[in-house]
């Protein structure tokens, strides 16, 4: 018999700032947050204020999920920083989580194709795509990932989905910069997530990182790095200076 899991789970990786309890398949608590205030201001005051609703201890937790990327390069980095520090202070291995798996993991069970979509600025997306598929000799479904997560111009993306010729779920923050794009170039039928899926959500990562934990896909704070999936703009401009 399978023994009890606590997950606590962070992401900071766009414009949401989000903690999330989940224990034994069941969600315990989430704070999220969507509104134009730093991550170095909101996401510790969410994490005390998590735990004193809950009288969360956090020596209880068996691992600390976080989304790892891509994403905005300050929230991945302040998630990272937070993530760590309570790994290394509390002895908990940590789990990656892509940020984009985080938000395809919404819509689990879907037979459709699941794109998420973040801006990443001069027409480019970080983007993937996402199927699940029903797991033999299980009750449940299986997340595949039919793209790796890339930073691509969104017209590739769509070019790909196009030839794949199936029903699509968009969902995250590069909906409303790209939607008009979608709308002109997408050749299959196509959704945009409500408002309660379309943005990053620590309950999602949570739950993707309790089937992690599962596998043994645990890493220890000290080895733990975000997924840029791209330099940042302060580094190309220091290298295009360089060269």
């Amino acid at each position: 018999m399978r023994g009890s899991m606590k997950i606590l789970a962070l992401d900071s990786s766009g414009l949401v700032a989000s903690a999330a309890v989940v224990q034994d398949g069941v969600l315990i608590a989430e704070y999220t947050v969507n509104y134009k205030i730093t991550h170095s201001q909101t996401l510790l005051p969410m994490l005390q204020e998590l735990k004193r609703m809950v009288e969360l201890d956090l020596d209880t937790v068996d691992a600390i999920a976080l989304a790892a990327g891509p994403g905005s390069f300050t929230g991945l980095r302040i998630g990272s920083a937070t993530a760590k520090g309570l790994g290394l202070a509390l002895h908990k291995p940590l789990i990656e989580v892509s940020t984009l798996a985080g938000l395809a993991y919404h819509f689990w069970g879907s037979e459709k194709r699941i794109c998420p979509i973040m801006d990443a600025r001069r027409s480019q997306v970080y983007t993937g795509i996402y199927a699940f598929e029903r797991q033999e000799g299980k009750s449940g479904f299986g997340m595949h990932t039919l793209r790796e997560p890339c930073a691509i111009d969104i017209r590739e993306i769509l070019k790909e989905l196009n030839e794949q010729g199936q029903e699509v779920i968009f969902v995250g923050d590069g909906i409303p910069v790209f939607q008009a794009v979608i709308e002109e170039n997408l050749r299959v039928p196509f959704a945009f997530a409500p408002a309660h899926l379309n943005r990053q959500r620590a309950a999602a990562v949570a739950a993707l990182a309790a089937v992690y934990y599962e596998e043994g896909r645990l890493v220890s704070a000290k080895e733990h790095k975000p997924e840029y999936l791209r330099l940042s703009q302060a580094e190309r401009e220091r290298l295009s200076h360089e060269v």
